[in-house]
């Protein structure tokens, strides 16, 4: 095929792998975004992944590059291992809302409040996808999942966690923002924002976070277009887009 009339072809960074993710689940979209940035870095090489427990525990089969997989929540911890044995590294996590904002509140929060020079893809899709879609620390107040069947209330159940405004605050965070995978703009800005995630750490400009809002239709019992919309009219609402730290170093790269 001549190179003008191509449309798509695999990242270098991914492996001839079919997915196990649901129809019409991002993580697949999300999954390419990081490859095709380790391509155009041509850091694939030396790159290492850490895989955490949740829909995205079999990630190591689909990047063609070093993967660890660590236990529920863990994957910051062994991050830091792994960046701070080989520092020449480029070391990421690819976590989802269970993984991160749950069981693994402590590891995400103190790996990012050390600055630990890594980079943190984080899937938030309000539910914990795996285990059959209960309430996540993400989930909307009145959204209904297996574990809030009339939907999460609030005086009981408590608030949503918004995990990138939060780590914001910690002085070790270079560089932390939120984007989104609902259409083809936003998923381009996420590229960029991965791509700039990775540039921080390939700079040693500290701890790096891209939050990614993504859809999880089998667990929202929606088609795959209606929970692109669901995206767009509530979770972005309640998850706003944007920049909530960028250091003055960071904001000197150009890419």
């Amino acid at each position: 095929m001549l190179k003008e009339n191509l449309v798509y072809d695999r990242p270098e960074g991914f492996t001839d792998t079919p997915t196990h993710y649901c129809p019409g689940c991002t993580h697949g979209v999300a999954h390419r975004l990081v490859a095709e940035v380790l391509e155009e870095m041509g850091v694939i090489d030396r790159t290492i992944g850490v895989a955490p427990v949740g829909c995205s525990v079999f990630a190591y089969n689909y990047f063609d590059t070093d993967f660890v997989e660590a236990p529920h929540g863990r994957a910051p911890a062994m991050a830091t291992g792994v960046k701070r044995v080989m520092p020449d590294r480029i070391v990421f996590t690819y976590q989802g809302d269970g993984d991160l904002a749950s069981i693994g509140m402590g590891e995400i929060v103190h790996a990012a409040a050390r600055g630990e020079n890594i980079t943190v893809i984080f899937i938030n899709n309000a539910n914990f996808g795996m285990t059959g879609g209960q309430m996540a620390p993400t989930t909307l107040p009145g959204m209904k999942t297996s574990s809030s069947v009339n939907g999460r209330d609030v005086e009981t159940q408590g608030y949503p966690i918004r995990v990138s405004e939060m780590l914001s605050t910690l002085d070790g965070v270079g560089y932390c923002v939120r984007r989104s995978l609902h259409d083809p703009k936003n998923i381009r800005l996420a590229k960029k924002a991965i791509r700039m995630a990775f540039e921080v750490q390939a700079r040693g400009l500290g701890f790096s976070v891209v939050e990614l809002l993504s859809t999880c239709p089998t667990n929202w019992g929606m088609t795959p277009v209606n929970s692109l919309k669901f995206v767009e009219e509530h979770m972005m609402p309640a998850y706003p887009l944007g920049d909530f730290k960028v250091s003055d170093a960071i904001k000197q790269i150009k890419i």
